[in-house]
């Protein structure tokens, strides 16, 4: 009898029915790496994306199963059959050639960042040339720092020409690859994006417009922030729900909240919170809601932090001209995630914000030239902003669903790299932020990277990837009878139009969820950053009403009498997250799913839960 490892193998190799031992790794590694072109007969947009999604189902490993973590094809194997399935891939070639370039890091660490989405101001090689000038200060960011600012909103807002060089500089950079004219907007830098969240609801004129309606599947620190803060300030917050299984809007019930019973009024009902997408089910929206909220009076608030680079191209903000817009950019991707958030404020709406003389509004911010932290130090009286201060204000961009995280190369590490053009020659080293007639001269390399690759090459290589893991995860089942899948995953699953991101959970062969946190502790132990999150504001019908105990969760918040009482209605699901960045190759994939699969050995889970559990206890104790 052949082995299940020969067997399964044998069936994703294309392999017949009469055995394992007709299939071996040869054939599998000369399987073509790229469809041949046929002229075909044009078809509509709709007929492409279900033959994408029909063909991405069908393709990848094709009638198999895996009930075996020893049994997973080699990378070189699983590469062949990924590009047979999406030829597309190979298109993306460039992509790679800049990660290997500008992003070597990635690659030297070995170490997956899957943990958070964003868009990275400047590569690492560009932040590797850049020494930190002042080494004995434990700095670790290339060319600016962050600093809090007082004032209000709307005063900042209102200010013209106060800027630094450097900010004048940065915010021109970001004005252009939002695609949002100066003319139109005023753009304040935040700490972070809860922290621009937080500040709009402390100005936004909750007497005459106090509604705030926010469209989330999932638990938000920043969304969490504005709703305290508006309910403070007297607003009646709503949130649109999700229907399950497929977690879409409930279109019925958000119509409801959204259009006017009463046509006459002329004030704002409020604000309407838009995310565009899911940033963790990967849940695409119809833009139309923009449209049907402006019409019905509201003002529009667009959250673009879980767009990827290059969304923006067919978001259309000259289409929808949205009141608010919140993004956020990192330093450099995979290095450190902490950078700034950017509120975006149409000028005509300014004049309705609020000074209120009672809030803090914290969180406004200068990026500080690194240059100027030095004399800061120098020049500080001890009443003023110094160094010391700079450093412990130093705040990161929420951007893991479990916290703040940095991945830190060895400092003991030299490898110098020569400069490259875009071509791959080499160049003389010219500094990428040059003092010329006191002004900076910004070159934001990641920006500059995106724009030039464009939406089409960076969509479809995350159209690939994402809809490979989804169904390759899908792929992995219990070796038992009932053949009981080990990965549930939430939202959409195979789909043109998803986004890269993917919620899931993994389930034991008794059918028990493994806690997200565990699988996200032993990701990061096999140098894979995941992240978990909370999905919520989820619906049943009466023909899913059965289903709603056993899938619904209550958050745990600890064993606090204050916070228990607060999470009484607060029912979700805990789900681990992961995300896929412009620079995500196939060996990144492929690693997260090996590791997901080797949750199909039962010895391993009890064993990896023994050991989680028996930690928790000790931490505990040791606490008390």
């Amino acid at each position: 009898m052949p082995s299940p490892c020969l067997t399964e193998i044998s069936a994703a190799c294309g392999g017949g029915s009469g055995g394992g031992s007709s299939c071996c790794p040869t054939p599998l590694l000369n399987f073509p790496s790229s469809q041949p072109s046929t002229t075909a007969t044009p078809r509509t947009s709709a007929a492409s994306r279900r033959d994408f999604a029909a063909k991405a189902s069908a393709g990848v490993f094709p009638n198999t199963t895996f009930t075996n973590p020893e049994c997973l094809p080699s990378p070189p194997q699983a590469l062949s059959l990924f590009l047979a399935a999406f030829p597309q891939y190979s298109q993306t070639q460039e992509i790679d050639a800049i990660r290997n370039r500008q992003y070597y890091h990635l690659n030297l660490s070995n170490h997956i960042c899957l943990d958070y989405i964003g868009i990275g101001l400047f590569s690492y090689h560009q932040f590797q040339k850049h020494s930190n000038p002042f080494p004995s200060s434990n700095l670790n960011f290339p060319f600016f720092g962050v600093s809090y600012r007082t004032g209000n909103l709307k005063s900042r807002l209102l200010e013209n020409g106060l800027d630094s060089d450097l900010e004048s500089a940065i915010k021109r950079r970001i004005f252009r690859f939002l695609n949002v004219s100066e003319s139109d907007y005023a753009m304040i830098f935040t700490a972070n994006r809860t922290s621009a969240f937080k500040l709009l609801a402390e100005s936004y004129p909750f007497q005459t417009s106090n509604k705030v309606l926010t469209v989330y599947d999932y638990e938000s620190e920043a969304v969490e922030a504005m709703v305290s803060s508006s309910q403070n300030r007297g607003a009646t917050t709503m949130s649109a729900e999700f229907s399950w299984p497929r977690l879409r809007i409930n279109s019925r019930k958000l119509k409801e909240m959204i259009v006017s019973k009463n046509k006459k009024k002329k004030t704002k009902k409020g604000l309407f919170v838009f995310p565009l997408h899911s940033r963790i089910t990967g849940a695409r929206y119809p833009y139309l809601w923009m449209s049907i909220a402006q019409e019905n009076r509201w003002h529009v608030l667009v959250d673009a932090c879980a767009l990827g680079p290059k969304d923006m191209d067919c978001f259309g903000l000259s289409l929808f001209r949205p009141d608010f817009l919140v993004s956020s950019f990192y330093k450099v991707f995979g290095e450190n995630p902490s950078g700034f958030g950017c509120l975006l404020v149409k000028k005509s709406v300014i004049s309705i914000l609020e000074t209120n003389s009672s809030s803090s509004n914290v969180g406004i911010v200068n990026l500080v030239p690194a240059d100027k932290l030095l004399q800061l130090n120098e020049d500080s009286s001890g009443t003023d902003i110094d160094l010391e201060f700079q450093q412990q204000q130093m705040v990161p961009s929420t951007s893991s669903f479990s916290g703040p995280i940095s991945h830190q190369i060895s400092k003991t590490t030299t490898t110098n790299f020569p400069e490259m053009d875009e071509e791959g020659k080499s160049r003389s080293n010219v500094s990428e932020i040059e003092i010329v007639s006191n002004r900076y001269e910004t070159k934001c390399k990641g920006l500059d990277q995106v724009d030039s690759l464009g939406l089409v090459l960076i969509s479809t290589r995350a159209r690939c990837l994402i809809n490979w893991l989804v169904s390759s995860l899908l792929k992995l089942k219990h070796p038992n009878s009932q053949g009981v899948c080990l990965v549930k995953i939430y939202g959409p699953k195979v789909k043109f139009d998803r986004g890269p991101a993917l919620a899931f959970n993994v389930f034991d062969w008794k059918g028990e969820k493994v806690e997200p946190v565990l699988v996200q502790k032993l990701a990061d132990r096999s140098n894979i950053s995941l992240s978990y999150g909370f999905l919520h504001n989820i619906c049943f019908s009466d023909k899913y009403g059965e289903e709603k105990g056993k899938v619904l969760e209550r958050k745990e918040f600890g064993k606090d009498e204050k916070n228990m009482k607060k999470s009484k209605g607060n029912l979700g699901i805990s789900v681990v997250t992961a995300a896929l960045g412009f620079l995500t190759n196939f060996e990144d994939v492929y690693k997260l799913w090996s590791f997901v699969a080797q949750f199909l050995d039962a010895d391993f889970v009890e064993k990896e839960r023994w050991r989680y559990t028996a930690l928790n206890q000790r931490t505990i104790i040791e606490v008390l």
